[in-house]
C-alpha cells in the first residue's frame, strides 16, 4: 500500500494530519477500496491531501483522475445559471420555450435544476451507466414515451434525464456541444486543467469488489453520449477543491457570488419529508451536526465521489474512490471537514469599524418592535444590515442595500423581501416596512402606524382592565 503526503500538509497540526490520515486509512480498509484519494482545502488553499492504493505498482495522488459521476450535474447547472445571468433565459421559463418537442416541456428550467420536473429517475431500456451512449443517440431515447413519473413541480424526484435535458438546453442556446461550452466557460477560466470529458493519464481504473471475497472485477467506462451532462466527467481532488472554492466564493469570470449562493439555496427536499437533506439548483444541501454542507455526490460503475463545502469555516473536502460500492464518500467528506473544523477552527475575522458612517443608515440601528417582539438592527462595516430577535428564535435575516434607500433580504424568512424605512414629511424614520410587517421603535405605541390600529387607551395594569 502506498501513501502520499504533500508540503501543503504542513499547514495543519501534526495531530490533525494524523487524524485525517487515520480516518482515510480506516475508510480504505473497512470498505475494501482499491484506491482512495482525498483532500481538504481552507479558503481555496489545499491544506491536506491523502492517497492510498492497494494495487501493486499503481500510485495515486491529488493529480490522479477519477470519474466523478453526478458531480457533473453541478458543472451543468453552472452553465445554465450563466445563461440566466446573461438574460438568455429565465429559471421560470418552461423548457418548451427554448427546447421544443421533448415531451417534457412543461417543466421549467428551475424544475429541472432542482429535480422537481416530475421526470423519471433513469432513462428507459438498458442501464445507461453500464452501456454505451450510442444506444441513446436522441433525446427521445433518453426520455422514452412516458417521461413523467410525477406532476411537474409537485415533488422532488431525482432525475438523470432531467440533466440530460439541461445539457441539451445549453447546446441549443449556445449553438455548441456541451463539452465545448463547459471547457470554454468554466474549466479554462477556473484553471481546472485536469477535469475532462474522457480520462487522461494518470487516471484510476474502475473496479467492482466481490462482496464475499477480496477479489476485483474491472468495470466498463463508457462514453455516456447524450447522458454526459448528468455524469460523464473525470477530475481530480485538486481540481475539485478549486471548484468547491468557486461554489462558495464565486468568480465573476464564471458566476457571481450571488449566483452561486442561489445555487446553494435549498429549492426542494431531497426526499419527501426529509429534514436534513435538501437540493438547490445543481447542489445538494445537507445538515450535519448542526452545520450546513453543500456540494454533490457522484457514482458510476467503478467509481464513487463526493465534494462538500462548509461555508462558515471556509472548508471543503473531496473524496474519490475507484470502487462501485461500499464506501459512503459523502459521510467521509463530511467527517474530514469535521476533523479540521473541530481541531483547528478558523480564526474569527478581525473586526473593523465602518469606513464611512452614513447618518441615514446609522439612524436605523438599535431596537425595533414587531408588535411586542423586540428585534435589534445592526449596521455592519460591510454596508449591510442585520435584523435579529433579541429573545428566543425568530425571523432573522441579513440585508444588502438596494441603492434607493431600501434593503433586500439575503437569507432566512425574508430572503428576497424588501426592508423599507418609512419617513415622515421631515425625513425622520417613523417605522420599518418589511414585506408588510411593521417594525416600530416602541411596542404598540398609540401613535404608531400599526396594521389594525392600537387601542387608544394604551397599555394598562390589571386593575384597569375591563
Amino acid at each position: 500500500m502506498t501513501t502520499h503526503e504533500t508540503p501543503e500538509d504542513l499547514g495543519l497540526l501534526s495531530t490533525t494530519r494524523r487524524a485525517l490520515n487515520h480516518r482515510l486509512a480506516r475508510a480504505q480498509s473497512e470498505s475494501r477500496v482499491p484506491s482512495l484519494v482525498a483532500g481538504v482545502a481552507r479558503d481555496g488553499e489545499v491544506i491536506w491531501e491523502g492517497a492510498l492504493s492497494a494495487l501493486e505498482g499503481v500510485g495515486v495522488d491529488g493529480d490522479t483522475q477519477y470519474r466523478i459521476g453526478s458531480i457533473s450535474k453541478t458543472f451543468t447547472a453552472v452553465l445554465v445559471m450563466r445563461l440566466r445571468d446573461e438574460g438568455l433565459l429565465e429559471l421560470t421559463d418552461p423548457l418548451e420555450k427554448h427546447l421544443p418537442g421533448t415531451g417534457a416541456g412543461q417543466a421549467t428550467v428551475a424544475d429541472l435544476l432542482s429535480h422537481t420536473g416530475g421526470l423519471a429517475a433513469e432513462a428507459p431500456g438498458e442501464w445507461w451507466e453500464r452501456s454505451p451512449g450510442t444506444l441513446r443517440p436522441e433525446l427521445a431515447d433518453v426520455l422514452g414515451e412516458e417521461p413523467h413519473r410525477h406532476p411537474v413541480g409537485r415533488v422532488h424526484h431525482y432525475s438523470n434525464p432531467g440533466y440530460t435535458l439541461l445539457g441539451a438546453l445549453v447546446e441549443e442556446v449556445r449553438g455548441e456541444p456541451w463539452e465545448k461550452v463547459l471547457r470554454a466557460e468554466v474549466l479554462e477560466p477556473l484553471g481546472l486543467t485536469r477535469t475532462s470529458y474522457g480520462p487522461q493519464e494518470p487516471y484510476a481504473r474502475g473496479w467492482a469488489v466481490h462482496p464475499w471475497a477480496d477479489a476485483l472485477l474491472p468495470e466498463p467506462a463508457h462514453d455516456l453520449g447524450r447522458m454526459a451532462p448528468a455524469g460523464q466527467l473525470w477530475s481530480t481532488t485538486r481540481d475539485l477543491l478549486r471548484f468547491a472554492a468557486f461554489l462558495i466564493q464565486g468568480d465573476d469570470r464564471v458566476l457571481s457570488a450571488a449566483s452561486v449562493r442561489e445555487m446553494r439555496t435549498p429549492a426542494a427536499p431531497s426526499l419527501p419529508g426529509a429534514q436534513e437533506s435538501a437540493y438547490g439548483l445543481g447542489t445538494q444541501v445537507l445538515s450535519v451536526g448542526g452545520t450546513t454542507l453543500t456540494g454533490h455526490m457522484g457514482s458510476l460503475p467503478g467509481f464513487l465521489a463526493a465534494l462538500l463545502a462548509r461555508e462558515d469555516e471556509g472548508l471543503a473536502a473531496v473524496v474519490l474512490a475507484n470502487t462501485t460500492s461500499g464506501l459512503l464518500t459523502g459521510s467521509l467528506a463530511a467527517e474530514l471537514i469535521g476533523i479540521v473544523a473541530e481541531a483547528e477552527p478558523s480564526m474569527p475575522r478581525l473586526w473593523r469599524p465602518m469606513a464611512e458612517a452614513d447618518p441615514r443608515v446609522l439612524e436605523l440601528a438599535g431596537a425595533w418592535y414587531w408588535g411586542v417582539t423586540p428585534y435589534g438592527l445592526h449596521c455592519g462595516a460591510d454596508g449591510g444590515v442585520e435584523l435579529r430577535p433579541l429573545k428566543g428564535a425568530g425571523r432573522a435575516a441579513r440585508f444588502v442595500s438596494a441603492g434607493d434607500g431600501s434593503w433586500r433580504g439575503l437569507d432566512g424568512y425574508f430572503l428576497g423581501e424588501t426592508l423599507r424605512p418609512v419617513r415622515d414629511t421631515e425625513g425622520a424614520v417613523t417605522h420599518l416596512d418589511l414585506g408588510s410587517f411593521v417594525f416600530t421603535r416602541e411596542p404598540y405605541a398609540p401613535d404608531s402606524v400599526v396594521p389594525g390600529g392600537v387601542d387608544t387607551k394604551g397599555w394598562r395594569a390589571a386593575g384597569e382592565l375591563g
